[in-house]
């Protein structure tokens, strides 16, 4: 019997209700928000670099888990069926607003990451990977899902240690994530930026122990049953559905594989990065799967709570395991890169992201901020959870508002994700040139976003400049 999988799916799991268990019991990680999976994760960080491998285990396997839970995830939130986004004028103005502010971390963190790259490069570390500077905003604002499988891409074209890089600026960005966040919500309660009504939740004890106690008679509705239990479970359905869309995935590439391994090396090349994105394919894959149930017009078996609770499930286990997957030896190397990049990432977030939010938006702001903050340092369910601190019942049209941009940026960010290879491809092919094309494109993002930034906040654009967060009360 082969109990590999099952072994190491014990050990996350032992480690994920250890982490309950002291986020419940701990006042500090209550008082920071510290999530379960974090702990978990440094808990697994410290076994399989230095227990695990004296019992003869390695932590290859939570790489793997990271990157096919980073697709599912993926799947699973893009197999909702969202109702259609609002059209009124300000409306579209707040998703306007929304896809400005995303897209500007995007070019931010893609344009100053590759800067410090270049600059790190040209003074004390000329033998860094050009794609180091990537690693930022692969780590903060998409996820350790994707930091993990694009930079076990670049291992083979001699990046060492590449996907533990990305792994480390993933596990910093939640760090800054989890205690920035906490502090600009007290903030923003010592300074009014949110109301003391609106942030009583803050001191809910199911908000700081993470559990709901005995004593709440009703607890929030997790999911609903689509299906009758005496035909087919209402998770089996769910979890066949996303399998299924992932082998559809899968399929169309290594279908597209074959293809292009017809052109020659450079195919196979092409070939051989483009799994690196394999959640780009996934998530279209969902997306037609999903274009499909409509037409033939069951999309209604489709529980969007379950949905919910299945992407839950895939972060919590991805982030855990993408800390676990670290190899400390790997970036012993980087540390000094890592610090300056991470001091990067810290002020554009902290900084810059709070700065423009602030007068960008019409109507709450340091909600639509707190919420943007969460996924540019962490995923969207982080976003969520500190979103959640102060709107508990997400009685404000901010989580609405965003979710309904998501599509929107995904769709936009398209082209600097197929060019996030293209520092890599400046070593393989040696062609500087191509280093400078990932600098130029990353650097029209930011152009774009800060026109269209110019465009909506108008006369606010500047208004204030020394102030840290504009109110007009």
């Amino acid at each position: 019997m082969n109990w590999n999988f099952f072994f190491h799916i014990g050990i996350i799991s032992v480690s994920l209700l250890l982490a309950a268990l002291i986020r419940a019991r701990i006042r500090f990680f209550q008082r920071f928000l510290i999530p379960v999976p974090i702990l978990s994760g440094l808990m697994l960080l410290v076994f399989y670099n230095f227990i695990a491998p004296r019992w003869g285990l390695r932590n290859d396997f939570l790489g793997e888990i990271v990157y096919h839970l980073l697709n599912i995830s993926f799947i699973s939130m893009l197999l909702r069926v969202t109702p259609k986004a609002h059209t009124e004028g300000r409306a579209k103005r707040t998703l306007a607003a929304n896809v400005t502010a995303v897209l500007g971390q995007y070019g931010l963190q893609c344009f100053f990451g590759l800067i410090a790259t270049a600059l790190i490069i040209s003074t004390f570390k000329p033998d860094l990977f050009p794609a180091f500077g990537f690693t930022l905003p692969l780590g903060f604002e998409l996820g350790p899902g994707q930091a993990y499988s694009i930079g076990i891409g670049w291992e083979a074209m001699g990046f060492r240690g590449g996907s533990s890089v990305g792994l480390t600026m993933a596990a910093i960005g939640f760090l800054l994530g989890s205690f920035g966040g906490v502090i600009l919500i007290n903030q923003g309660l010592k300074r009014g930026w949110i109301g003391k009504e609106q942030a009583k939740n803050i001191n809910d004890r199911s908000v700081r122990t993470g559990f709901f106690s005995r004593a709440q008679h009703e607890r929030p509705v997790g999911s609903y049953l689509s299906t009758d239990g005496e035909s087919l479970d209402s998770m089996t359905y769910h979890i066949a559905l996303i399998m299924m869309t992932y082998l559809v995935s899968w399929s169309f590439l290594t279908g597209l594989s074959a293809l292009l391994g017809l052109i020659g090396p450079l195919g196979t090349e092409l070939a051989d990065s483009l799994w690196g994105i394999n959640f780009v394919f996934s998530s279209f894959s969902a997306l037609g799967v999903k274009m499909l149930m409509k037409l033939f017009k069951v999309e209604t078996t489709i529980d969007n709570a379950t949905c919910n609770r299945l992407s839950g499930l895939s972060v919590d286990l991805t982030v855990a395991s993408s800390l676990g997957a670290i190899s400390l030896v790997a970036v012993q190397g980087y540390w000094i890169p890592i610090l300056i990049l991470t001091l990067v990432g810290l002020f554009i977030t902290v900084v810059i992201l709070p700065w423009y939010c602030s007068r960008l938006y019409d109507d709450h702001q340091f909600f639509r901020m707190l919420i943007i903050y969460g996924s540019a340092t962490g995923t969207l369910p982080t976003g969520l959870a500190l979103l959640r601190v102060v709107d508990k019942e997400f009685e404000t049209p901010v989580a609405t508002d965003y979710l309904y941009s998501v599509g929107i940026v995904f769709i936009l960010a398209i082209p600097i994700i197929l060019s996030i290879n293209l520092p890599a491809f400046s070593v393989t092919k040696n062609n500087p040139i191509l280093f400078t094309w990932a600098i130029v494109i990353s650097g029209a993002y930011l152009l774009a976003s800060f026109i269209s930034y110019l465009l909506i906040a108008k006369k606010r654009a500047f208004i204030k400049p020394r102030t840290y967060f504009y109110t007009e009360d």
